[in-house]
């Protein structure tokens, strides 16, 4: 009986000389709030990252001024221009679809469908993302296929199953529209109309499509009481628990890199292999971008193909650890699910609270009217 007294007693004497008591502890809300609404990223407690994730890690936080690039500079006069190009169905072989039926100012320029369907009415395979804040990308399409965003205006242009129109037939249509002339000389020193401008004027416009401060930029920034308790948990689970940080870090909400989320459907209705399509490395099977998580609350349906119609549909699956593709297990085409996605018994208010959070990501409420185009 002694002995176990004063094996107690050393234990007691370790423990309070220790920092156990302080990493098991957790916080309090006030002090979360204190750490996360300080203006001093310093202070945030560390987030829980897998070694998959600590490679060219930023945290979350508010988006810097958006850059436009070198090659393609920014002027007031190539993004009035690119607004009506992006508004114009003229650019579709059907005369009907414009770059704004997939991204729509009214749906936060998504178009709240599970695919997009584009001439005469075919449907894609794939969500259409919002492009909000597309600025911020590096990365572009769900499998990385364009190497910046000028490349990634032409591809809807030309895709059949899209606007379906050679770029070579959209300049010569355009180069018809006398209005036109006028604006291509202004925004570029001459009226000769090419592929060339028609897709850095559009890309110029999009850059500009940028969300204002959201609630959570504005406690981050040090406005303590912009967020409930129930958001600021949730922010901390983001960080943390729920392992979101991992894949939707940066201020832009996404680490732009591909992740296998176990949704490739591998040998069944819905198959996509992603990243594989483009790299034809087996190791690509199944990887997709990162989705940026600004306006989430605003972009459903979700996922690469739209399957999931609501936030706490795809929290569930996280929670669950996202499924396990057991099919075709010995194809050497076999896609493996990222090893950063494990269960994570969240619980019911933890899950809403995660959901709060989200929902403080949103900020764009201005529904940009279509402008006039040229004749």
């Amino acid at each position: 009986m002694k002995y176990f007294l004063l094996l107690a007693a050393v234990l007691c004497l370790i423990y309070s000389f220790s920092d156990f008591n302080t990493i098991q502890k957790g916080y309090t809300i006030q002090e979360l709030r204190d750490l996360y609404g300080s203006g001093d990223q310093s202070l945030w407690p560390k987030p829980h990252l897998f070694d998959e994730a600590k490679e060219g890690f930023k945290d979350i936080g508010s988006l810097s001024k958006p850059e436009f690039p070198t090659v393609n500079p920014y002027s007031k006069e190539k993004e009035e221009l690119g607004k009506m190009l992006f508004f114009d169905p003229r650019l579709s072989k059907s005369g009907q679809i414009s770059c704004a039926n997939c991204h729509d100012p009214e749906l936060s320029w998504a178009d709240g469908r599970r695919v997009a369907y584009g001439h005469d009415r075919q449907l894609g395979t794939r969500n259409a993302p919002t492009i909000l804040n597309i600025a911020y990308a590096k990365e572009y399409f769900w499998d990385g296929r364009a190497a910046n965003l000028e490349d990634q205006v032409k591809v809807p242009i030309e895709n059949p199953l899209e606007m379906n129109f050679h770029s070579r037939l959209a300049v010569k249509t355009i180069s018809k529209i006398k209005g036109y002339k006028e604006h291509f000389s202004k925004a570029f020193g001459d009226d000769k109309i090419t592929e060339e401008k028609i897709v850095k004027a559009i890309a110029t416009f999009e850059r500009t499509i940028v969300s204002p401060k959201s609630k959570f930029d504005k406690f981050v920034g040090g406005e303590k009481d912009a967020l409930t308790d129930s958001e600021i948990n949730g922010l901390h689970l983001f960080r943390t628990k729920a392992n979101c940080i991992n894949c939707h870090n940066t201020p832009y909400f996404s680490d732009q890199k591909f992740h296998n989320l176990g949704l490739t459907y591998f040998g069944r209705e819905y198959e996509d292999l992603g990243l594989y399509n483009i790299s034809k490395k087996n190791e690509d099977v199944g990887k997709f971008k990162t989705p940026t998580l600004r306006e989430v609350s605003q972009t459903a349906p979700y996922m690469h193909n739209g399957l999931f119609p609501n936030i706490r549909g795809v929290l569930n699956m996280y929670n669950a650890g996202m499924p396990n593709e057991k099919r075709n297990r010995d194809s050497p085409l076999a896609p493996h699910k990222s090893k950063m996605l494990e269960k994570l018994s969240l619980t019911d208010e933890e899950l809403t609270d995660l959901e709060n959070f989200l929902n403080t990501l949103h900020s764009y409420k201005y529904k940009m009217r279509a402008p006039q185009l040229p004749k």
